[in-house]
């Protein structure tokens, strides 16, 4: 079995009236099928209403299936006595820090988690110390996260979920409201953490441009999975990307519109400098 599986995933919200009546049904997730192997950088795209943030609260029990099954390692996340088990697991970290931040000193808020699991008071300076370090915020530790920008914020928080020793990262938008150097920090913060630490990344996003690194693409359009692949067979794909509402990232899109003018340039290009490779050989080959 794989780190992550899931089968036939789907999962409704209820709108009701005033006196608790259903009114209106909304399928989220429509029988989803994805797995994802220990250690992968795995991107999930979709634009606004595809489901991806519901499916990222699946993955550590925050919801659970309506039919369907889906497995974190080895457990059913539907299965009440697994929930802190898969919570210890695979930790979130959301779009706004402030949410997550509960104390009013840098060191004390990343301690909080495994102080309330009843580690051990030595153990959790040493976490506290390791997660700050990983995410290179250790000279902040008795700052006010009041004080600090955005992207700190963000680290900080990733640093109290690394406290928690999880296996796996869910990352939900977690770059949303912030800016784009603040952006680049937090991308470069998790695959540093997939890379030296062996951390599994659920990475859920709308921006094209932070998926580039990925193992793997998991696309999602109203509820159901509908693209997936390595980020340069999704960016292959120009025409599929644009008719499930994402954009392409602006490389990937003039290297396509230099491909549609003649110009025998490499499908899915990601990168500038692939791209400025990719035009000197033809320059060298002309």
């Amino acid at each position: 079995m794989s780190f992550i599986e899931g089968k036939d995933l789907t999962y409704e919200y209820f709108r009701r009236d005033e006196e608790g009546n259903v009114e209106s049904i909304d399928t989220a997730l429509r029988s989803v099928n994805f797995s994802v192997e220990a250690g992968q950088f795995v991107a999930i795209l979709g634009p606004n209403g595809s489901g991806k943030s519901t499916l990222a609260k699946h993955l550590n029990a925050l919801l659970t299936p309506a039919s369907g099954t889906l497995y974190v390692d080895g457990k059913d996340t539907s299965k009440v006595e697994n929930e802190l088990d898969i919570r210890q697991t695979a930790g979130m970290i959301f779009q706004n820090p402030d949410n997550q931040i509960v104390a009013g000193v840098v060191d004390e808020d990343v301690g909080f988690g495994p102080e309330n699991i009843g580690i051990p008071t030595e153990e959790i300076l040493e976490r506290v110390e390791r997660a700050l370090r990983n995410v290179d915020m250790w000279k902040y530790r008795d700052k006010s996260p009041n004080k600090l920008s955005g992207g700190q914020k963000q680290r900080v928080a990733i640093a109290g979920v690394l406290a928690m020793e999880p296996k796996c990262i869910i990352f939900d938008e977690s770059t949303a409201m912030l800016d784009p150097e603040g952006r680049a920090e937090i991308v470069r913060v998790a695959h540093a953490l997939n890379q030296r630490k062996h951390i599994t990344v659920l990475w859920i996003t709308h921006y094209m441009e932070e998926v580039v690194g990925a193992d793997r693409v998991l696309v999602m359009d109203k509820g159901e999975l509908v693209m997936q692949g390595t980020p340069r067979e999704i960016f292959s794909d120009v025409e599929g990307l644009l008719a499930h509402g994402l954009t392409v990232p602006p490389i990937t899109l003039l290297a396509e519109r230099l491909r549609s003018m003649g110009y025998p340039l490499p499908a899915g290009i990601l990168t500038k400098k692939e791209l400025a490779d990719a035009i000197c050989r033809l320059g060298g080959a002309s």
